[in-house]
C-alpha cells in the first residue's frame, strides 16, 4: 500500500543555521501578509465601488486567489516591496502564498456553504509571535548522502539531527520511499524538520483477524477493552500540574509584556515562559507516545475494532471534567486507529453517538432508564447481572459487529427489529395521575432526560 506519511526529526542547528531558519520562516510570514494585504485591499475597493452603485462589469477586476496567480504577482512586485528577497530560498515565499491561498479557499467554501463544520473566518495577518514554519517543495532538500545524522535544506545546508534518520534512509535506499516536501517548524523551544514521504508500506496483518474488540474510552481508565483488559490512564498533565503552577507563579512575579504601555518583557520572564513551553511539550509528547503504542497494538492484534463516536468538543464544555477529558486525547486515539487500520488491513466500526452502551445490559439486552456517572458498577434490573460499568459498555460495543453482520435495520445504533416501538425489555417509568399531557411536574423538571407521554405511561429516552 502506497501512502503519504510524515517523518519528523528534531534538529540541532548551529547559531548561524538557526538564524537562517528564522529568516526563512520570517520570509514565509512576510509573503503571507503581503498577499493578504493585496487581497483585502482589492475586496475593500470592490465593496466600496459597489456601495456607490457601480455595475459589476465596471468594478475593479478581482485579484485571483490561486497559488500560481499569487506567486506571479509576487514575482512582479518583490523587487520593490522586498529588495532583500534573494537572501532566502524562493520556496519560503511560495509556501506563505500557498498557505494564504488555502486559507482563502477554506473561507470562501465555508461562506458559500460548500464546507461543513465550524464557520471559517477571513484570514488575519500573522504577527511576530506566530508559530514559525516554512515548507520546501523544490530545491536541494532531503537526507544527507552517506550520513544518517544530518538533513539537507535549501540555502541552509546540512543540519544535524538529534536522532538517527536510518528508518527513513533505509526506505529511500531500497526505493520504497520518495520524499515530496520538507517542513521546518519551531515548537516548544526546539526546531523540527518533517518530511512528507510517499512510502510503500507493508504492515503485517492482524495477529487475530477474526477477533472483535470493543474499546470504551474514559477518564478513570484510558480504555477498557471487551476482552477485560484495562489500560490505565497515565494522567501526564496531572503529574505536571505542580510544576506548571509553580512556574506560573514565578512568571507572575516577573515583568511581562504590556501592549498598552509597550513594555518589553524581561529576560527572566522569557526564560520562565520557555520552561513552561518545554514542560507542555513534554506532556504532549508523552501523551502522544502512549496513544501511538496503544493504537498500534490494537490494529496489529484485532481484525475489527469498535469505537464510540464521541462528541469530544461537547464533552469539554463540562468545566468540571474539561481538563481531564482533554488530557486523555480521545479524538487523537480515534484518529490514529482510523488511519493505522488501513495500513494493517483491519477494520474500524463506529457506534452511533446516541447508542446507550453504558446503560445496556450486555447479558440480556435490557436498557436502564438512568445511570448516574457515580455508579461504576452496572446492575441489571431485569436479570440481576452485575459488571463493571466500562467493561459492560465495551462488551456492548463489540456485540454491535455481530448485529450488523446479521443485517439489522440500523447499522450502528444497536436497535432491534421492533425499532419504532423501542426495546420491549427497556425499563419503563409509570407517571403519576394528572401528567398525561406530557409536561413533567415542577419537582421533576430538573431531570436531565427528556420524557414523552403515551397515555399514562412513558418510556424515558436513553
Amino acid at each position: 500500500m502506497i501512502v503519504l506519511q510524515a517523518f519528523r526529526f528534531a534538529l540541532d542547528p548551529t547559531t548561524a543555521q538557526e538564524g537562517g531558519l528564522r529568516s526563512h520562516c520570517g520570509a514565509q510570514r512576510y509573503a503571507y501578509n503581503w498577499g493578504l494585504a493585496l487581497i483585502k485591499a482589492n475586496l475593500d475597493q470592490r465593496r466600496a465601488e459597489a456601495s456607490y452603485g457601480i455595475a459589476g462589469v465596471d468594478l475593479t477586476p478581482p485579484v485571483a486567489w490561486s497559488p500560481y496567480s499569487l506567486r506571479r504577482d509576487w514575482n512582479q512586485a518583490k523587487e520593490a516591496v522586498a529588495p532583500w528577497w534573494s537572501e532566502n530560498s524562493k520556496e519560503a515565499y511560495s509556501s506563505g502564498l500557498a498557505n494564504l491561498a488555502t486559507a482563502l479557499k477554506n473561507w470562501n467554501a465555508s461562506k458559500t456553504g460548500k464546507r461543513k463544520g465550524t464557520r471559517v473566518r477571513f484570514p488575519t495577518f500573522k504577527g511576530k509571535r506566530t508559530a514559525l514554519s516554512c515548507r520546501f517543495t523544490t530545491g536541494a532538500f532531503g537526507l544527507a548522502e552517506g550520513d544518517r545524522r544530518h538533513v539537507k535544506l535549501p540555502r541552509i545546508g546540512l543540519v544535524r539531527t538529534h536522532e538517527s534518520t536510518r528508518k527513513l534512509a533505509r526506505h529511500v535506499d531500497r526505493g520504497t520511499a520518495r520524499i515530496r516536501s520538507a517542513t521546518v517548524t519551531y515548537r516548544g523551544g526546539r526546531w523540527f524538520c518533517s518530511f512528507s514521504v510517499e512510502i510503500d508500506r507493508r504492515d503485517p496483518a492482524p495477529g487475530r483477524p477474526d477477533s472483535v474488540v470493543g474499546v470504551d474510552l474514559g477518564i478513570k481508565s484510558l480504555a477498557v477493552l471487551s476482552t477485560g483488559e484495562v489500560i490505565a490512564n497515565p494522567r501526564h498533565l496531572d503529574v505536571a500540574l505542580r510544576d506548571l503552577r509553580r512556574l506560573g507563579r514565578q512568571a507572575a512575579r516577573r515583568i511581562g509584556p504590556d501592549r498598552r504601555t509597550r513594555q518589553a518583557p524581561s529576560g527572566r520572564w522569557r526564560k520562565t515562559q520557555a520552561r513552561i513551553a518545554r514542560l507542555h511539550t513534554a506532556v504532549a509528547n508523552a501523551r502522544r507516545d502512549g496513544l501511538h503504542k496503544l493504537s498500534t497494538r490494537l490494529v496489529r492484534t484485532h481484525g475489527v475494532i469498535v469505537l464510540e463516536d464521541l462528541h469530544v468538543a461537547g464533552m469539554i464544555r463540562n468545566r468540571r471534567l474539561a481538563r481531564h477529558i482533554a488530557g486523555v486525547g480521545m479524538g487523537e486515539l480515534r484518529r490514529q486507529i482510523t488511519y493505522k487500520s488501513g495500513w494493517a488491513s483491519s477494520r474500524v466500526h463506529l457506534a452511533d453517538r446516541w447508542y446507550p452502551s453504558s446503560k445496556t445490559c450486555s447479558a440480556c439486552g435490557a436498557v436502564k432508564a438512568k445511570l448516574r456517572l457515580s455508579e461504576r458498577t452496572f446492575h441489571c434490573d431485569q436479570c440481576g447481572y452485575a459488571l463493571d460499568r466500562d467493561l459492560n459498555a465495551a462488551r456492548n460495543l463489540a456485540a454491535l459487529v455481530d448485529e450488523v453482520t446479521v443485517g439489522m435495520s440500523s447499522p450502528s445504533c444497536g436497535a432491534t427489529q421492533n425499532e419504532p416501538d423501542g426495546n420491549p425489555r427497556k425499563t419503563r417509568t409509570t407517571r403519576a395521575p394528572g401528567t398525561a399531557t406530557g409536561r413533567p411536574s415542577h419537582k421533576a423538571r430538573s431531570t436531565p432526560h427528556r420524557e414523552m407521554a403515551a397515555h399514562d405511561t412513558v418510556s424515558t429516552a436513553s
